[in-house]
């Protein structure tokens, strides 16, 4: 299934498709609001700060999967904004596990981590960055988003561009 064509819905309800981010580099992260991980929001917002302007993005996928996201739409756009001063995109909540897995996840969690894992996501803010040529990687929740790992990745997709 091409990514580009999945279905994705915004939080404040706008219906679209992956594809509106398509060119850019996209880093795909299921959040949740009241998760021990969650200031890794502050390390999100810097990589768009930093590279939003040269063709990246964040993508922020909130999940109850785990039961640390707030019920109501409202509440996670308040939080993003307030706490963390989040500027990227952030979708409807979703599944990422299941049978009601969002499309997207049942897509990208085909993908292996860096130690040959596939499969279920493990713990909120797993991480998949897709390439402009649609390749995917795959970080674990613990891996930062300022890993150098996923920067040398963006910056090597942003060569030249400035």
């Amino acid at each position: 299934m091409d990514l580009d064509e999945i279905s994705v819905t915004t939080l404040d309800e706008r219906v679209t498709t992956f594809g509106e981010w398509a060119g850019k580099v996209r880093l795909v992260v299921n959040v949740a609001s009241r998760c021990g991980l969650a200031p890794q929001y502050k390390a999100l917002e810097e990589l768009q700060e930093t590279y939003g302007p040269r063709g990246f993005t964040v993508l922020a996928f909130p999940s109850n999967q785990f039961l640390q996201e707030y019920r109501d739409a409202d509440r996670i756009a308040e939080y993003c904004s307030t706490t963390w001063g989040i500027t990227f995109p952030v979708m409807a909540k979703v599944w990422v596990n299941g049978r009601g897995a969002h499309p997207l996840y049942r897509e990208l969690t085909k993908t292996a981590d860096a130690s040959g894992k596939a499969g279920r996501i493990q713990w909120n803010f797993e991480k998949f960055l897709v390439m402009p040529d649609s390749a995917v990687h795959r970080f674990r929740p613990h891996t930062l988003p300022d890993d150098p790992a996923i920067v040398a990745l963006i910056e090597s997709a942003l060569t030249g561009v400035r």
